[in-house]
């Protein structure tokens, strides 16, 4: 059985995958709590797909799963907001929620184990040049990633990520358990996007 943990969850229209980096700008009173809090004693929080409702405003309905967060990078910006760069690190599913007064929601989540990570066959080396020279004109923060093309969870996840998809598609794709599978399933997409 996988750990469990109590985590504040971050709501957004956007999907973390495992090894990702996203950016984000905090105005928030309870984000910006909770990103303080996570600084000051190095702790994660859960950042899920929303499925309905706004990242402001009252508490939005989010997905049951989701990527443990850390900050890798911060600031204050001139404008009073914070600037920070999450990583994602471990995925996990919600097994229960509950609203804070603040309309920050905290959740119990089980931990999903890491995949195996496993050498890229062959046929997808296409794919890891053409995920090379996307990273290599994205800037900061992917120039920064630590990078592994030849590892099929890394690679597949950052194609996840970065190809032109619905955001539910994106979820499906973190959603999955095997990566060869999720790595077939990006390659007849990027078939398509060619084709079209």
């Amino acid at each position: 059985m996988s750990d469990t943990m109590r985590i504040p969850l971050f709501p957004l229209h956007t999907v973390l995958f495992p090894g990702g980096a996203l950016p984000l700008r905090i105005f928030e009173p309870r984000y910006l709590d909770m990103i303080s809090e996570s600084l000051r004693n190095n702790s994660p929080f859960g950042v899920v797909m929303i499925t309905e409702g706004e990242e402001t405003g009252d508490a939005a309905m989010s997905t049951e799963f989701g990527t443990l967060g850390e900050i890798s990078y911060w600031q204050k910006l001139s404008n009073g907001m914070l600037g920070i760069t999450v990583r994602g690190k471990q995925r996990f599913q919600v097994l229960s929620s509950e609203v804070m007064k603040s309309q920050l929601t905290m959740a119990d989540v089980q931990l999903i184990e890491d995949e195996n990570n496993a050498v890229l066959p062959e046929k997808y080396v296409p794919l890891a040049d053409m995920l090379r020279e996307m990273i290599d004109n994205l800037g900061h923060p992917y120039t920064t990633l630590p990078k592994d093309y030849n590892n099929i969870v890394w690679l597949s996840n950052r194609l996840s990520e970065l190809l032109p998809i619905s955001r539910l598609q994106k979820q499906h794709f973190l959603e999955m358990t095997d990566p060869f599978e999720r790595m077939e399933r990006i390659s007849i997409i990027m078939t398509e996007l060619e084709l079209s």
